[in-house]
């Protein structure tokens, strides 16, 4: 089992802005090999003490919110701990947990509400990038603004339809075939 401050570093130090969202394989594969038992920990309930101090609960959320989308890419095991890091970030903000990171890490206590296919996680979520990431969150403004977007027209993420087995409706099928979440970042740039 690691501890916290392991998957901190490998997450925010090791792998860091460039890697965060390159992915590939190689970087799948790393994640897999050195966290993938722990995955199971937490989604078994055996990582909860994590949850009682800062660190560990960032560690807890990139766990369940970022480490499944590497480990099971294209599978419905990517979004199974979704409902875990999501409370896990709420619980983490309202007690102001995430002010304690400097961004752009801080931006890790968010994700689960920008992956969340809630519209009202999706507008937390720009709240909170816009209001508590003063330095950074314009980077990652339009990518949270363009989540919620999609939401907003479809209610879900058709992106994930084939890995969970769901029939894309026409709207849905038409977004995919004109290119889907990048032609939406591209809008909330320009907007």
């Amino acid at each position: 089992m690691s501890i916290p401050e392991e998957i901190l570093a490998f997450w925010l130090n090791e792998t860091g802005p460039s890697g965060w969202y390159e992915g590939g394989e190689d970087l799948d594969q790393e994640i897999r090999n050195r966290f993938e038992g722990d995955h199971e920990d937490v989604c078994e309930g055996r990582l909860s003490l994590w949850l009682t101090y800062p660190e560990g609960t960032l560690a807890y959320i990139i766990l369940t919110d970022q480490f499944p989308r590497n480990m099971f890419r294209d599978s419905p095991r990517a979004f199974e701990s979704d409902r875990l890091a999501k409370a896990a970030a709420k619980m983490a903000i309202a007690k102001c947990w995430d002010t304690r990171f400097d961004e752009p890490a801080r931006q890790f206590f968010y994700m689960p509400l920008v992956h969340s296919e809630c519209l009202e996680d999706q507008d937390r979520a720009v709240r909170l990038m816009t209001s508590r990431m003063p330095d950074t969150g314009h980077l990652s403004l339009p990518h949270a603004r363009a989540h919620r977007e999609v939401i907003r027209r479809f209610g879900r993420f058709p992106t994930r339809n084939a890995a969970l087995s769901r029939e894309s409706n026409a709207a849905e099928q038409d977004y995919l075939d004109s290119g889907g979440y990048k032609a939406v970042v591209e809008e909330m740039k320009a907007a």
